[in-house]
């Protein structure tokens, strides 16, 4: 374990790299406390609002297919810029919207620029950083929690003036982060092996692979009915809706790093995900039925179980078969971010066929099919688990999220 003394003596690459890091995990709730300003502002119902995660997400899903296929040609400090670059036009872009169809186009630009530069950053900070790999992964996923944590809160400060002015902060602070990626990191090496595009699809037919990816997927469609759909349950100003958020960020950090891989030590992965699933489960019934007050405690509470979760899918993912980590990943992260776009179309979708209390049945519903997965699949889950699989969200991708 990296000293807190050896771990801030980084080269100004690093720090340039990490601190780009935080401002693109902070795009992924950004949106967050602003969806109904939005919804006001653009005269849109709850159901086309939620479309900026679909499109952001669903792109982010196919980039998974092309992260790894250009950076191993571009190489990783030109990987960066370019996402760098997109995330900077169509952020900007994204703040000059007069309807909700240019807001959906612009954040879908958003996201693959997100993509680009969030699935490079780790590679290129392990190969920077001073003290080894573990301090580059420390780093990284401080990057994260920060990053999830203040993300709601930098839209609440500038959406309360404006929704607009969300999309222009985060693109100067990405412009600032372009900058500093030219001025202070040099070219990486670039991969022996070129990636392909395919590599990761065919890395889906191991089938302890497959299995977390379609454990995530269900996971995944519960984890952001409660980021997309709860902020218009809750229908709070953007500066409470950014605490509230913010408050479930912090949590998702805490676990994510401190608390899951203690839990993990002491009961075992299986275990640890399949009894985080369950509970998740509940909480979200628990924040669909209950009042107001129960809504926003256990909105902040289920970042708890999400952190937990985030780390031991990653960890999963990248040590149940035997392809690169990089490729397992991405083939991972495939699949699982389709249910991250389909959630913030259906969960208001239902509402609208139904009532507001079913799109968290569902999301229930599917935390519950997540650990019947883990359940069913115990053996190909733990078969021929690498030894040497990271204590945390390593490779993964767009770890949110997740992770």
């Amino acid at each position: 374990m990296p000293t807190t003394s050896g771990l801030l003596r980084q080269p100004r690459a690093v720090w340039a790299t990490a601190g780009a890091s935080v401002v693109a995990f902070m795009g992924i709730g950004l949106v967050d406390p602003i969806l109904p300003s939005i919804a006001q502002g653009l005269d849109a119902t709850p159901s086309q609002v939620s479309l900026l995660f679909t499109s952001y997400f669903l792109i982010t899903a196919f980039a998974m297919l092309v992260t790894g296929f250009v950076s191993s040609r571009i190489g990783g400090r030109r990987t960066l810029l370019l996402g760098l670059a997109f995330v900077v036009v169509f952020a900007g872009l994204a703040g000059t919207s007069d309807s909700v169809a240019e807001l959906v186009g612009f954040r879908a630009g958003w996201g693959l620029g997100n993509a680009l530069f969030v699935s490079t950053a780790l590679a290129v900070i392990v190969g920077a950083a001073a003290g080894g790999s573990a301090a580059a992964i420390l780093l990284y996923e401080s990057a994260l929690g920060l990053g999830m944590a203040c993300g709601p809160l930098l839209g609440a400060v500038l959406g309360d003036a404006s929704w607009r002015y969300p999309f222009f902060g985060t693109a100067f602070l990405m412009a600032v982060g372009f900058l500093c990626i030219t001025a202070f990191l040099k070219e990486q090496p670039k991969p022996a092996r070129r990636t392909s595009l395919l590599d990761p699809v065919k890395a889906l037919g191991h089938g302890g692979l497959a299995s977390v990816a379609a454990s995530a997927f269900f996971y995944n469609y519960t984890f952001f009915t409660v980021l997309a759909f709860t902020p218009f349950v809750l229908d709070m100003t953007p500066y409470k809706s950014g605490a509230v958020f913010f408050a479930w960020g912090v949590l998702l950090a805490v676990f994510s790093v401190v608390v899951a891989p203690r839990l993990q030590e002491r009961f075992g992965s299986l275990k640890v995900l399949g009894g985080s699933l369950v509970l998740l489960a509940a909480d979200v019934l628990v924040l669909g039925y209950g009042s107001h007050a129960t809504a926003i405690v256990c909105t902040v509470l289920s970042g708890a179980f999400i952190g937990v979760n985030n780390t031991v899918y990653t960890e999963l993912a990248l040590g149940v078969s035997d392809a690169p980590r990089p490729v397992a990943s991405a083939g991972y992260n495939f699949v699982r971010w389709f249910a991250a776009a389909a959630a913030p179309y259906f969960a208001p979708k239902i509402e609208e066929w139904t009532d507001a209390h079913v799109p968290f049945v569902v999301a229930a519903a599917t935390a519950v099919l997540g650990a019947v997965v883990v359940l069913l699949r115990q053996k190909a889950l733990t078969h021929g688990v690498r030894e040497s699989a990271p204590r945390h969200a390593t490779e993964d991708s767009v770890a949110v999220f997740a992770n």
